[in-house]
């Protein structure tokens, strides 16, 4: 039996990237920005990475499992995005690696997993 390496990702928690998110019918998805939630080297032997949904919704913002990213703030500033926006902790999904268009910036983690612990209830 032959084992397959791969390169380390390009990409860590706490990255916001762009990527191709599936809608809630599972049929069609989205280009949009995200957020890398899961454990970086978490070594499943998988090309899937855990992300977490970003909008520029705002009135999403009202929900302890969920951080808005404010283009006023320093972490903002660092996000990358284009807008103010929201990230969903409520919103996961596990994505093929190969559905990442690339890296844009990346966001401290202490509020994510805040917001994080109250969706999962740990």
């Amino acid at each position: 039996m032959t084992t397959m390496t791969r390169s380390n990702p390009t990409y860590k928690r706490g990255d916001v990237i762009l990527v191709l998110f599936p809608n809630s019918n599972l049929l069609t998805a989205k280009l949009r920005p995200a957020l890398i939630v899961q454990a970086d080297n978490l070594q499943t032997g998988l090309p899937r990475v855990i992300v977490a949904m970003i909008t520029s919704k705002m009135s999403r913002a009202n929900h302890p499992s969920r951080v808005p990213i404010l283009l006023t703030t320093p972490e903002g500033q660092q996000s990358g995005l284009l807008m103010d926006s929201v990230v969903v902790t409520d919103n996961l999904a596990t994505i093929a690696e190969s559905a990442i268009d690339r890296v844009i910036s990346s966001v401290p983690m202490t509020e994510i997993d805040i917001a994080l612990g109250h969706t999962l209830n740990l």
